[in-house]
């Protein structure tokens, strides 16, 4: 039986994911997966654009103008932002940037892709976040006569709590927990950075229950917030979640139907919630894992909207109106607009 010999793009392919990328980039599971994602995509679009089956598919198939295509394709067809068009854009130079490395002679080919710039987006859209009384409302919609209802309640106010990263909370096993005083749990970010997280006595006692009602030990390695089949949930089944709470509290809260709600908004109402409380920029940044404290300036500016808003509702005092003021005695139209 005559055995096909694997192209040079499947060897690259596997040494990277299964040599580079764990052992001497020593790349976090989350990484390798985004990247695993990005090039699955882009293969999937090559042997369907080339009409190739993917035995077939090596290195030469990759130009520079297939990849453009690509990138189009995920903009146009799977209407993606530019933001994750350029995600998938990092993980692909990232390859080709080993292929270049590892297979130097066949740099003509892999350079043109990897000079593909990334794309500007649009300005950045203002970030919501959940007011005090949506987040009322949020859980006052909640059922927790059920046992679904009573974890999707400790899963919200554990993520408000922390304000973590829905992975990160998605990751926590039960030995991560300290329900004592002080309670707290160790969270693994990005980088597989951790980090501590106090939690509140509140939060710490809707956990103690969760663990009680699934009979699991403070020490145990299994994962804290499973679906009803005891499988780990998804990132998009919070977001199912979330979505359908949001949905039943916009009849008691209206304001929440005009806002776009998805498991990172939690996190913004944490760090809102804590700079409105008067906590610095800085132990926000800790809190919530920033690699950068630039990162965590933009809910000061949020805050300072906040306040515009406030101010704008405030009635002004010892204003003077245009007949008032003595413009019209005094032509010197600099002089009275600096005494303003």
């Amino acid at each position: 039986m005559k055995t096909t010999k694997p192209s040079l793009l499947s060897r690259c392919l596997a040494e990277y994911f299964s040599e580079y990328l764990p052992a001497v980039r020593g790349m976090s599971p989350h990484t390798q997966s985004s990247y695993r994602d990005s090039l699955v995509l882009l293969l999937r679009f090559l042997c369907s654009r080339l009409r190739l089956h993917p035995t077939a598919l090596d290195l030469e198939h990759v130009k520079v103008d297939d990849v453009l295509c690509f990138l189009d394709y995920l903009e146009q067809e799977r209407h993606n932002g530019v933001a994750t068009r350029n995600v998938r854009l990092a993980a692909i130079r990232a390859f080709f940037t080993y292929v270049g490395s590892r297979y130097p002679q066949r740099s003509h080919e892999v350079h043109p892709i990897l000079a593909i710039p990334v794309k500007r987006g649009q300005p950045q859209k203002p970030t919501d976040y959940l007011e005090d009384e949506e987040l009322t409302a949020l859980f006052s919609s909640i059922d927790r006569t059920h046992a679904s209802g009573r974890r999707d309640h400790a899963l919200l106010a554990f993520m408000f709590n922390t304000g973590a990263r829905v992975q990160e909370v998605l990751d926590v096993r039960a030995c991560d927990l300290q329900l004592g005083r002080p309670s707290l749990v160790r969270l693994t970010g990005k980088g597989r950075k951790q980090r501590t997280c106090p939690l509140w006595p509140q939060t710490a006692a809707l956990l103690k229950e969760l663990l009680a009602e699934r009979q699991l030990e403070p020490g145990s390695p299994k994962k804290l917030f499973v679906n009803n089949r005891g499988e780990s949930l998804t990132r998009f089944g919070v977001r199912y979640l979330l979505n359908t709470y949001v949905e039943a509290a916009s009849s008691i809260c209206p304001s929440l139907a005009g806002k776009r709600i998805h498991p990172h908004t939690v996190r913004h109402s944490t760090a809102m919630s804590l700079l409105c409380a008067g906590v610095d920029l800085y132990s926000i940044s800790q809190w919530l894992g920033h690699a950068s404290i630039n990162t965590t300036g933009r809910y000061a500016a949020l805050d300072l909207q906040m306040k515009r808003r406030i101010l704008s509702r405030a009635k002004p005092k010892g204003s003077l109106s245009y007949s008032q003021s003595k413009w019209r005695r005094d032509p010197n139209i600099i002089e009275w607009l600096e005494s303003l």
